[in-house]
């Protein structure tokens, strides 16, 4: 019986060390009540170099689309709703929107930040599109951007967002 209590209680000790440990290392430091977001680079910029982008031209790649959505506070016209594309043929369940939409790209519908990993405010609207798209089934790559301004890319399906200013 006394082995046993001598036992039990470090690894009582240790559990509660992974465990709080754990919690910490769950924190992301963020007090605002949002997300994991982390700041990127500027948006029209790559690697230090301004990116151009023309208004009514086609862009899919984060960067370019980032700085499309900053400049002209707009998609490229390279971007269907989900509603457009399934009118056209499209099904989410096939990946084919290239086969009834050729170099087109998923965005401009709602996103809900029901998680609430987004800042919210009175009034704020949030959009996502694809970005890197390449045909056939849709990537995990967003960029989720509001009505008054703000862009974030997720590499991840919304499970963490890095701000593009």
């Amino acid at each position: 019986m006394r082995k046993t209590r001598n036992i039990q209680r470090p690894l009582g000790l240790l559990i509660l060390v992974v465990l709080i440990i754990s919690l910490a290392a769950c924190h992301t430091g963020n007090e605002n009540g949002a997300g994991q977001i982390t700041q990127a680079t500027q948006a029209g910029e790559k690697d230090g170099q301004p990116i151009a982008v023309i208004q009514g031209e086609p862009y899919s790649t984060k960067d370019e689309v980032a700085t499309y959505i900053k400049q002209f506070q707009a998609l490229p016209p390279n971007y269907l709703t989900k509603q457009e594309a399934t009118d056209l043929g499209w099904d989410n369940t096939q990946g084919n929107l290239w086969d009834v939409a050729e170099g087109m790209s998923i965005g401009g519908d709602r996103f809900g930040n029901r998680e609430g990993l987004l800042p919210a405010a009175k009034d704020r609207q949030y959009y996502e599109c694809d970005v890197d798209y390449q045909g056939g089934y849709r990537g995990a790559e967003r960029i989720v951007y509001s009505n008054d301004g703000l862009v974030y890319y997720t590499a991840d399906h919304y499970k963490t967002f890095t701000q593009i200013e």
